[in-house]
Formats: structure tokens, C-alpha cells, sequence
């Protein structure tokens, strides 16, 4: 997707997310825990693997945000990274469809400013949500059960999950129109809640962290 393109043309330099001149850093490890090789990237990296690693058991991002894929060349599933630690692979993902990451990207935030818009059919045609400056951890709520089948991103970056809460597989929205659910490499247009991508320059306070099931309770 050309919007797609231009945004990674735009990264390739380097730059900190608005463009304040802070270089993007992130550290990935072979094993859990941040054990084993390990490499360090400040740009795109299209196979990991040829940095050292095997795989990828855990990540810290010291500046960011980043987007990982387990496949190579930025294809398949997508994983957000934002600022922080990740010690093993069900920090970044819960889908529990894939186990590995093979390849990652800087994500460009351009500002504090966000607003998203969602469509029920292709092409940006039947009913419509608009979303502004907030997260939304169920779309049900508004009326789109389960199905956004193209996407204007508008203002700043977001990542759509296929269930509500947060869950399941994630989509990256950088600026730009998605004008079919293939345009996001999803298997169906089914999205159930988004949320903003932010980082440390604009939200002090930190990033956003998954919500952790509740631990198991034991009967004695």
C-alpha cells in the first residue's frame, strides 16, 4: 500500500517519533528473560535471524515504537512493541497462533493528536465510527459487532485487536487509508477493539500494558 510505503521511506533515517532527533532502539534476545545472543537494532530489519539469534525469546525497547512480524519481510502476524520489556513471547502477543518473530520495523507517531475512522463494508461505504483522542476495549458498544472492513487512520498510529479487551490478533494503522481488510493482512474484517499507540515524547507516564488475566485460583 502506497501510504504504507511512504511511512517506511520516512523511518528509514532514523528518526525519533515526531522527529525530535532520538534514534529508535531496540534489543532482542535468543532465549526468555533476555538471555543468550542478542542484537540490537535502530532501524528496519527484514530477518533477524542474520543478526545472530535463532529466534526471538524476548525483547526490550528502549525507544520506540516498533512493529514485529513472524515471518520475514514484514509479513504475517503483527506484534506491537512499545517502550518497555517484553521477557517472553506472551508479553507481545496473546493469540497464541504464533511463537516466533522474524523480522521488525520502527512505527512513525506524528503527534499527541489521534482520530481513527471505521467502516462496516469496503471502500469506506455502510455505517461509520469515529474515534477521537480515546481507546475503545469493545466495539460492540457502538454498534460494529465484529466486522471493520476498511479503515482511515487520519491522526496518529493505531493497532486494532480481532477481540475485545485488548485480545487476540493485532493490526497496525499507520496514517494513511485501508480501503479493504487485506490492505491490513487480515484473514477476515474482523476488528473488536482499538487503541492508540503512544510513546514516552507526549505520555509521560509510560505505555500501554496488556491487561494480565486474573491468576488461577487452587482449591485446598
Amino acid at each position: 500500500m502506497s501510504d504504507q510505503q511512504n511511512a517506511t521511506d520516512q523511518l528509514a533515517a532514523g528518526k525519533s517519533q515526531g522527529g525530535a532527533g532520538v534514534a529508535y532502539k531496540v534489543v532482542v534476545f535468543e532465549f526468555e528473560n533476555f538471555q543468550g545472543c542478542k542484537a540490537e537494532f535502530s532501524a528496519e530489519c527484514k530477518d533477524v535471524t542474520e543478526k545472530g539469534p535463532e529466534k526471538v525469546g524476548s525483547v526490550i525497547v528502549d525507544s520506540g515504537p516498533w512493529v514485529g512480524y513472524d515471518g520475514h519481510g514484514f509479513k504475517g502476524e503483527q506484534f506491537i512493541l512499545e517502550k518497555g520489556e517484553y521477557p517472553r513471547w506472551d508479553t507481545w502477543t496473546n493469540s497464541q497462533r504464533s511463537f516466533s518473530m522474524l523480522s521488525l520495523r520502527p512505527l512513525k507517531v506524528d503527534g499527541v493528536e489521534h482520530k481513527l475512522h471505521l467502516y462496516e463494508n469496503p471502500g469506506f461505504t455502510g455505517r461509520k465510527m469515529e474515534i477521537v483522542d480515546d481507546d475503545v476495549p469493545s466495539l460492540w458498544a457502538h454498534g460494529f459487532q465484529d466486522r471493520v472492513a476498511s479503515v482511515k487512520a487520519l491522526n496518529g498510529t493505531w493497532v486494532g485487536y480481532m477481540y475485545p479487551g485488548y485480545r487476540g490478533q493485532q493490526y497496525i494503522f499507520e496514517r494513511g487509508d485501508f480501503k479493504h481488510w487485506n490492505d491490513w493482512e487480515a484473514p477476515s474484517p474482523r476488528i473488536q477493539s482499538v487503541r492508540r499507540v503512544r510513546d514516552m515524547q507526549w505520555h509521560k507516564k509510560g505505555c500501554f500494558i496488556h491487561p494480565r488475566p486474573p491468576p488461577s485460583s487452587t482449591q485446598t
